[in-house]
């Protein structure tokens, strides 16, 4: 199986896909967000894998615009546990070190073990794999990068400190999209966005139709409605299938008052082990 990913070869993302999809993926390193959907939309992969929100940062705004710009459907999710590596060349010791590289969200994960280290100053590259890369290729040993372990082992460079991120409770959730939907059977969950007018108890009505039939709502994410000034979409997630009748009713119930509504996906629902 051929999947995309935004990133370099060790990326968290790519950690993610082999875990996901299994450890005989072939994967795509894609630079951007943009270019993963575009491959698995022109069917260059089989599906794409693409970070949506992260325990300690949030959501990744870019997926959930471009879930809307492609016909594509969500058939997985997966949530990986983020362990930050503090990574230089083979040899180097912490006190050599005088320059810290990676993702911003990486260097923030990390920012109280940063700030205990002397003399150290950060800088903001564009991928966590990356700064590993920058690290080999730049030669410099005062120069460390902060990715995962996969990445060192990748670039053939060195764990000089591992699990330094300041929260332990860091886990990021990935979404796994193709161009064909699935059908899940058993734990599954559903993804849609909708749009209504902003008219008083809008929103309310929205909500009512899962709550009135039990139906478990496990996020919620607005986002700019483009073209109409004060006015939103609605990324919902849900417990359950749209084989489920009381999924497929609620829905219905929804699309009598909302002026977009479509389903991105049901897909099986990830539970990781403690």
């Amino acid at each position: 199986m051929r999947v995309a990913i935004q990133g370099e070869r060790g990326a968290y993302s790519e950690a993610a896909a082999l875990e996901h999809f299994g450890a005989d993926t072939a994967v795509l390193p894609c630079a951007t967000f943009d270019a993963a959907f575009a491959a698995v939309e022109a069917g260059e992969v089989d599906a794409g894998l693409v970070p949506i929100e992260n325990s300690l940062a949030g959501s990744i705004h870019r997926c959930y615009d471009l879930l809307l710009q492609h016909s594509l459907a969500i058939i997985g999710e997966h949530h990986l546990r983020v362990r930050h590596c503090l990574i230089a060349h083979p040899g180097v010791a912490l006190p050599e070190i005088r320059k810290v590289i990676s993702h911003p969200q990486a260097l923030a994960q990390c920012e109280r073990y940063l700030r205990g280290l002397a003399g150290v100053t950060t800088e903001v590259v564009y991928d966590t794999a990356g700064s590993v890369k920058i690290v080999r290729d730049q030669g410099d040993r005062a120069l460390a990068g902060i990715a995962s372990r996969r990445a060192a082992e990748v670039y053939a460079m060195e764990v000089v400190a591992e699990g330094i991120e300041d929260d332990p409770a860091n886990f990021t959730r990935f979404l796994a999209i193709a161009k064909q939907p699935l059908i899940p059977n058993g734990d599954s969950k559903t993804s849609i966005v909708f749009a209504m007018r902003n008219a008083p108890g809008a929103l309310f009505k929205a909500m009512s139709v899962f709550a009135l039939r039990d139906i478990d709502l496990t996020k919620i994410e607005s986002r700019p409605l483009v073209g109409k000034v004060w006015e939103y979409l609605f990324y919902v997630d849900f417990a359950g299938s749209t084989v489920d009748p009381v999924v497929t009713r609620a829905l219905q119930n929804l699309g009598e008052f909302t002026s977009l509504l479509r389903v991105l996906g049901s897909y099986p629902r990830h539970r990781p082990q403690a």
